[in-house]
């Protein structure tokens, strides 16, 4: 049985892999907008966009139905290995034909080279995704750890030393094909996993049964969150482009890797414990108030110090990217509700209620993309946001009927977080009206921030407080034994 204690640690280790992974991208990021003009670095955006849609089709579920998959033995992970390496090889034949249409489509000849050489690093994401399968099934998140950190910190020396060399876009390049290579190998000699030489037609089917669900859902939000960048770098100029994604990277840079570590550990957390779902809810419980009480403050105090944070980083061409940098931190306010949802529902074997929970969800979504299209890239960025609070509505609903933990209940599990955070957010944002050097402004921001936050949590005496302490107080006591 797998505990809240378990899931803590586990939670915390899978957070350091995730922000050691982008930070290093987003050093090279930095380094890069620097080095390059944001219409150029608008260009390079376009190219991730039919590299994520193929990791998608290639993972196709099923490596989320080996997590769920109660007893999934080796023969089960060999199947799906097997199975996603010939998917990726006829995904990589497509993107290199496709290439130089691709590249006129944009009018922009570099795209082929750089999408025919990324792309190789579909054959590394299908190898160490299966590799990730297992570490989650057996919460190993500890050893994914140190094998990520082993990568980042070799390709991130790869990345940065061919940028100051002037190799321009292709220090990006290289350096996420070296993470992932890396990562690969590492994880080979560290992860106690080998497959056999054995494809069973039965496993897949059982297996494939769950997970086209699943794909059918991640596919439909794959193409939904890159359909912007596509629209958005065709329509408007490619800076726009840029400047809309850098204003995304960041708080992404703290939500995406909130909410993947929440799903990567509340998945297997949750599958482990189906049968008894009042187990399933108060650990839900637990999570989301945890998780929030985090991600909350950091948010708001990222959208309050926005600029001096711009500047900072990527020099004051790249201003026009903290309206955008704004507006995603409002919008990403509450996917983590909306993560431990979607795991709950996965794990207790409803993936048929997931995929009809997203094509309602994209079909709002389309309507709120056609007419913000229509407007301009800021109403693109403020649509994300009407679209996030829906589905918040959307995604609790059938946990409501499962869990008797709906929208309501969930809704007044953070309320205090949401106070309290935006109440230090008002007191930060006065510091903005005192002329002072960027740098001094985003520290002071930060660090009166942080102590605020804290001490409103001990003056409101929030749950997720008294939650957290004994947890910290625990950690403290084995580190000193």
């Amino acid at each position: 049985m797998i505990t809240g204690n378990k899931i803590v640690s586990s939670f915390i280790w899978k957070l350091l892999e995730r922000f050691s992974s982008q930070a290093v991208s987003l050093m090279v990021t930095i380094i890069l907008a620097r080095l390059l003009l944001p219409s150029e670095f608008g260009i390079v955006a376009i190219i991730t966009v039919f590299i994520e849609l193929a990791n998608v089709i290639i993972d196709g579920g099923l490596n989320t139905a080996l997590i769920q998959k109660k007893e999934a033995d080796n023969l089960d992970f060999s199947t799906i290995l097997y199975f996603s390496l010939a998917l990726s090889f006829a995904l990589y034949i497509i993107l290199f034909f496709a290439a130089p249409h691709i590249a006129s489509f944009y009018d922009n000849t570099i795209l082929t080279p750089v999408l025919r050489v990324l792309s190789i690093n579909l054959f590394f994401n299908t190898i160490n995704a299966i590799q990730r399968a297992f570490i989650a099934k057996n919460m190993l998140f500890n050893k994914l750890f140190y094998c990520n950190l082993a990568a980042i910190m070799t390709s991130g020396c790869v990345g940065t030393i061919m940028a100051y060399g002037g190799w321009g876009v292709w220090a990006l390049v290289f350096q996420q094909i070296a993470n992932q290579f890396i990562l690969t190998v590492v994880m080979w000699f560290t992860v106690k996993w080998r497959p056999i030489l054995r494809f069973s037609m039965e496993r897949f089917k059982g297996l494939f049964d769950y997970g086209w669900k699943i794909f059918l859902t991640n596919l439909i939000i794959a193409i939904y969150e890159n359909a912007r960048s596509l629209i958005i770098g065709k329509i408007y100029h490619p800076s726009t482009l840029a400047f809309f994604d850098r204003g995304k990277q960041i708080p992404s840079l703290a939500i995406t890797n909130f909410s993947v570590s929440l799903q990567t550990i509340l998945l297997p957390a949750f599958s482990d414990i189906q049968d008894d779902k009042m187990h399933v809810r108060q650990l839900m419980t637990h999570s989301i108030k945890l998780v929030n009480a985090i991600i909350l403050p950091v948010l708001v105090c990222l959208a309050v110090s926005a600029k001096p944070l711009v500047i900072l980083l990527l020099t004051e061409k790249w201003l026009p990217a903290v309206p955008f940098l704004q507006i995603f931190c409002v919008a990403y306010m509450l996917i983590p509700i909306q993560s431990a949802n979607m795991s709950a529902i996965k794990a207790l074997g409803y993936s048929n209620i997931t995929l009809k929970i997203e094509l309602l969800k994209k079909f709002i979504e389309t309507i709120i993309l056609i007419v913000s299209f229509l407007i301009n890239a800021y109403a693109v960025a403020w649509g994300i946001v009407l679209y996030n609070f829906i589905s918040i509505a959307i995604n609790s609903y059938p946990c409501k009927k499962i869990l008797d933990y709906g929208p309501k209940e969930q809704t007044m599990d953070i309320l205090p977080y949401i106070l309290i955070s935006f109440l230090m957010g008002a007191i930060i944002y006065t510091f903005s009206f005192i002329k002072m050097h960027p740098g001094i402004l985003l520290t002071l921001q930060i660090s009166s921030g942080f102590i605020i936050y804290i001490i409103l949590n001990i003056v409101f005496n929030t749950n997720g407080y008294k939650y957290v302490k004994p947890l910290i107080k625990e950690r403290l006591h084995s580190n000193h034994h």
